[in-house]
């Protein structure tokens, strides 16, 4: 019985205390709960990567890969970063933090990936392997090896979580870098109440540099790094003679951790004159929000409501989760795991896989982050992937509690202890083809939200396609960049926003700047073109539903206008 009674609690796991890992270490019983050893997380691995290239095969071969928005905007951004009038890092933006788009940097150099996705698609699909083999790890230190692995299973043939592995967008790669964080810092915890010096000097340096990825990825790191930072501090706060021995290496990840932030904040001041552009500036949350937001209408459920937040983050989190309502089930076996990981204070940094409930519920509150689901009003789709963060938290503490619900049972009904675990094996893989069934959550958000995006820019590219190649384009490029893709045509023959001081000049004569002009209703070149018509021969006009129509022209300073097509 992998959690015993309170009475019987001598083991280094029930205290909460993990024992070292080692590659050659022996196993020897069945039921135990230790670290895992490399021979162990080797097949799991082995299957993430079959699992991963079985997701791509299906996603690329349906044309999944860039129905998010946001994916094709991340690849656009990765790009810009050397294919750019003015290349360097300024091109990054001061909004989605850099590291997603310098990890797909090497890849999406390469048209043919750039144009199909699979720039954005190499690098998920690592994060995702990671994912699975560390959070099988990091269950070893909770749940004995059969559990362990149906919590593994259950999280790695998520059809949610498989499908972003494909995609370019930042969830594969927070997430492995959450388990990881959570996995180093539980065996920090361990190596310093053990007493092992040279093992926590190691961890802290390790669990810095993850914590400074997780920074540069999504702000949820940024509480991540603030809370692994007061959790190890207070750690060796209580084992001084530990701190004595690792102050260098505690310097430097104190170090390390704190860099992230401020960087970050140097950068946005640098380049965009305001620390905190991320969160005020014209592309931030809020700025979107009032953007999007109907003139007259009431402000989305949870908006200045935490009540309404928990709510619908937590049935965003379900239903990413689980098939049909069975999410439910899911969340109450959690949270009884929870309780039970506070009651007998078994591995208690790994509630650190729970940060992204609190975040969630203060980002809807007051940061302008709405969710929307179709099991709530308004019944539409928009943001279902936050609720993926809590994947690790569920798969986790589920099983934990499955677990504890098994060893009930061992004395009094010996058969249902021996039939529990594969039935929930069971249930996960009918969970995994339930939620393939109906389409997954996330899946069904790209699809409904990419039809007149994806119809508009489609047939945006078709006309630039048109032009004379090598042709200078004024462009916006923040919206509707996916026509410059599905064009193949360089970001550094377009002037964009993404070089200032060009591009204001340009809107100043648009007809002096560039053969050809691009003005989609509502951006700022449509404006400068309503402003500065002069010497601009209008050639096409392009209107699809539910998008802004756009107008092509052409400087009557360049040559001959093309053929219409």
């Amino acid at each position: 019985m992998s959690i015993r009674p309170k009475s019987s609690r001598t083991g280094p796991a029930a205290l909460g205390i993990a024992s070292r890992a080692t590659s050659d270490a022996v196993v020897t019983d069945p039921d135990e709960v230790r670290p895992a050893t490399r021979e162990e997380t080797f097949p799991v691995a082995l299957a993430a990567v079959l699992l991963s290239f079985i997701a791509l095969m299906l996603s690329f071969t349906r044309g999944y890969l860039l129905l998010y928005g946001d994916a094709v905007a991340h690849l656009g951004i990765a790009r810009r970063i050397l294919d750019s009038r003015n290349p360097g890092l300024i091109q990054l933006g001061g909004v989605w933090l850099p590291l997603p788009h310098l990890l797909m940097l090497p890849f999406v150099q390469k048209l043919e990936w750039w144009q199909n996705g699979l720039a954005g698609a190499w690098p998920s699909l690592l994060c995702y392997i990671a994912g699975v083999a560390g959070l099988y790890r990091l269950s070893r230190h909770l749940l004995t090896p059969r559990w362990a692995i149906a919590a593994t299973a259950f999280y790695a043939l998520n059809p949610n979580l498989l499908y972003l592995a494909t995609t370019a967008m930042t969830e594969p790669l927070f997430l492995a870098l959450l388990i990881w964080t959570t996995l180093l810092t539980m065996e920090c915890i361990a190596a310093i109440n053990a007493a092992r010096y040279a093992v926590v000097a190691r961890r802290l340096i390790l669990i810095a540099v993850f914590i400074l990825a997780a920074v540069y990825t999504r702000y949820d790191g940024w509480i991540l790094g603030a809370i692994v930072l007061c959790v190890l501090t207070l750690a060796l706060a209580r084992r001084r003679e530990v701190l004595r021995r690792v102050v260098p290496s505690f310097a430097l990840f104190t170090l390390l951790v704190v860099a992230g932030p401020i960087s970050w904040l140097a950068y946005n001041q640098h380049f965009f004159h305001d620390p905190l552009d991320f969160i005020r500036g014209p592309y931030s949350a809020s700025a979107i929000e009032r953007k999007t937001a109907s003139p007259g209408l009431e402000h989305y459920h949870g908006w200045h409501s935490p009540l309404w937040a928990l709510v619908y983050y937590t049935r965003a989190a379900q239903v990413d989760a689980a098939f049909w309502e069975t999410g439910f089930l899911v969340m109450a076996a959690a949270i009884g795991g929870l309780i039970l990981a506070i009651r007998r204070r078994l591995v208690l940094a790994s509630l650190l896989l729970w940060i992204p409930l609190p975040f969630y519920i203060y980002s809807i509150t007051y940061g302008s982050v709405p969710i929307f689901i179709p099991q709530l009003w308004p019944h539409s789709y928009y943001n279902t992937r936050y609720g993926m963060e809590m994947l690790p938290a569920l798969a986790v503490f589920a099983l934990l509690g499955a677990q504890w619900l098994e060893g009930r049972c061992a004395q009094s009904q010996p058969l249902a202890k021996r039939l529990m675990q594969p039935v929930v094996l069971l249930l996960v893989a009918l969970n995994t083809i339930g939620m393939m069934y109906r389409t997954p959550l996330v899946l069904k958000e790209a699809m409904n939200n990419s039809v007149t995006r994806v119809g508009f820019e489609t047939a945006l590219g078709r006309q630039l396609l048109l032009l004379p190649k090598g042709s200078t384009i004024l462009m916006y490029n923040s919206d509707h960049v996916g026509a410059l893709q599905y064009a193949g045509i360089p970001l550094r023959q377009t002037v964009n926003e993404g070089d200032y001081d060009s591009f204001h000049a340009a809107l100043a004569a648009p007809a002096k700047h560039a053969a050809y002009v691009v003005a989609i209703a509502g951006d700022p070149v449509s404006e400068a073109v309503a402003a500065h018509p002069e010497n601009l021969t209008e050639l096409t006009i392009l209107c699809t539903s539910g998008q802004p129509c756009a107008r092509i022209y052409q400087s009557d300073h360049s040559a001959p206008a093309p053929p219409k097509s």
